[in-house]
């Protein structure tokens, strides 16, 4: 395809998610998945949550399918599971920031902090260890204190990641802000899967909860 082609693909991949924001809700439920990391920082353990999104996403059939939002400064794309649409989100701001995109996006599609998700690092588990937290404190991620800040709630579900602390000759910040070594890539292949079984699992659960009605 030349680049005529490739614009005028992105300007209907636009166009088409604009109308996707702007059209009602569908029938099933609507969930907002949002991979917390520093763009431009592919591979590192702080942007662990991104390499989640994107296996989340060959995993949904939608890899090819993102497109950048400028209105909330973030990569999207939309995935169907069963009745229910996933908004999938990758912010294009640093970490201590993401809760601007996430927030306002959550906005764009009427969604409550309830209804969206944060995947992300976890130092506190070690590499292989995958958990979710419903709501809480942020527990010193810079990433989730953001998101907490700008949808004003704690609320939010957590599918955390672990990455394991540093030895003691390594600070934190250089640490999580490492690339991930050959040994831990050898990991990671399973770990994203189990994190993709874990997150896909509970939003079934909670979409057939709600399409039951009371």
């Amino acid at each position: 395809m030349g680049l005529l082609g490739l614009s005028r693909a992105g300007l209907w991949l636009s166009r088409a998610m604009s109308r996707c924001v702007l059209e009602p809700r569908p029938a099933g439920k609507r969930w907002l998945v949002a991979g917390l990391g520093n763009p431009g920082l592919p591979g590192t353990r702080h942007s662990v949550g991104m390499a989640v999104l994107g296996h989340l996403a060959r995993r949904l059939g939608v890899a090819e399918s993102w497109v950048r939002d400028r209105r909330c400064a973030a990569d999207l794309a939309l995935a169907s599971l069963g009745d229910a649409q996933l908004v999938l989100l990758r912010p294009r701001r640093l970490m201590n920031l993401n809760g601007h995109s996430v927030a306002r996006a959550a906005e764009l599609f009427g969604l409550t902090a309830e209804e969206v998700y944060l995947v992300h690092d976890e130092l506190d588990k070690p590499l292989g260890k995958v958990a979710l937290k419903l709501g809480g404190s942020a527990r010193g991620h810079n990433g989730v204190r953001s998101c907490m800040s700008c949808l004003n709630s704690s609320a939010m579900p957590r599918l955390r990641v672990g990455i394991g602390r540093p030895t003691h000759q390594d600070t934190v910040q250089a640490y999580v802000l490492g690339r991930f070594s050959p040994a831990e890539q050898e990991l990671l292949p399973p770990v994203l899967e189990r994190a993709a079984d874990l997150l896909l699992d509970h939003i079934r659960q909670r979409s057939q909860g709600s399409s039951s009605g009371p």
